[in-house]
């Protein structure tokens, strides 16, 4: 599709399982819906809003339930997976359309993916960043997590899986909170091979304890922080943390779907550097089981956690020539 000029980003509201769903929309054409991951809201998708509008597709970022202007439901269980489908779902509907290309990133990467598998009639292909699918089933999450770190450390799901402990540590100082998690796994902020690994707590500690002082990452500006930071300080979050909270919820609920593979045309990019692309290998490896109709699969050398917004540019390059060849 050719290059178009577009009008400005638009926000809006639209009724959804969740009760209300905020969303920023951008350009005309076949509809794209992008889904954020934790800790983060539409904002995180600034860079290719205006890209995809201009190669002409509508684009449309929301906040997830629980997140940024979307409700926030008070029940734990009302963050499984299968419900977030059905906001996403429910989105496509209330813009008017029959079906949509999905795209999520880091927990968007997991909702996208389960939107696809639960409702392949609505979403006809899916984009998968920074964390790959692997198909339901397995031993049940908690199990799993419970077993990593050791007697010393707790991996940083089982942190986030307590209610209230999370909110203890972050609630209080938002901003500092998110600028080091978000310099934690980025490229140019990470910690070193050999520093103690941000994705783990110290027994008894805090997770920010591990996170690296200095500069914020290069893709964060002061004002990119501030935007997070209010939302999270107006939000809290324990809407965000209800989605590690509902891990094995989702697990019962996807039983019917093991082993399945997504069957819709597919593109994953990940971060070379990202911990969720070197833990989950064997699932990049099973692509062409899980992911059949893959069109691509890339991973960008010297890339963090935060893909699309470590490398805009790349990114929006690959899904914009993925995009307008899924819909040749």
């Amino acid at each position: 599709m050719r290059s178009q000029p577009t009008a400005a980003p638009r926000h809006r509201t639209v009724q959804a399982p969740a009760g209300r769903l905020h969303l920023v929309e951008q350009g005309t054409g076949p509809l794209v819906l992008l889904v954020h991951g934790f800790p983060e809201s539409w904002y995180s998708w600034r860079h290719q809003l205006p890209a995809l509008a201009a190669a002409g597709f509508r684009a449309a970022a929301i906040d997830v339930r629980g997140y940024g202007r979307s409700s926030r439901p008070a029940a734990t269980d009302a963050y499984r997976i299968v419900d977030l489908a059905e906001d996403n779902v429910a989105v496509v509907r209330a813009l008017g359309e029959e079906s949509a290309v999905i795209v999520g990133h880091d927990w968007g990467s997991n909702i996208a993916a389960a939107s696809a598998l639960l409702h392949p009639e609505v979403f006809r292909a899916v984009g998968l960043l920074s964390v790959p699918y692997a198909p339901p089933g397995g031993p049940r999450p908690t199990d799993v997590f419970g077993r990593i770190g050791g007697p010393e450390q707790e991996f940083y799901v089982s942190y986030f899986q307590e209610p209230g402990r999370a909110e203890a540590e972050i609630e209080p100082d938002v901003r500092s909170w998110l600028a080091g998690f978000y310099a934690a796994l980025s490229a140019d902020t990470m910690p070193a091979e050999g520093e103690p690994d941000p994705h783990f707590v110290t027994r008894g500690g805090r997770l920010r304890d591990r996170f690296p002082t200095g500069p914020l990452p290069a893709w964060l500006t002061e004002d990119d922080l501030d935007v997070y930071a209010a939302e999270f300080e107006r939000t809290g979050l324990t809407g965000a943390l209800n989605r590690y909270r509902t891990m094995d919820r989702d697990w019962e609920d996807l039983t019917p779907h093991r082993g399945a593979p997504l069957t819709q045309p597919a593109l994953f990019i990940g971060g070379a550097l990202d911990a969720s692309t070197t833990w989950m290998a064997d699932a990049i490896d099973a692509y062409p089981t899980t992911l059949p109709r893959l069109s691509a699969s890339h991973l960008l050398e010297g890339c963090g956690h935060w893909i699309q917004q470590e490398r805009p540019d790349e990114v929006n390059r690959l899904l914009t020539d993925w995009l307008t060849t899924t819909q040749s």
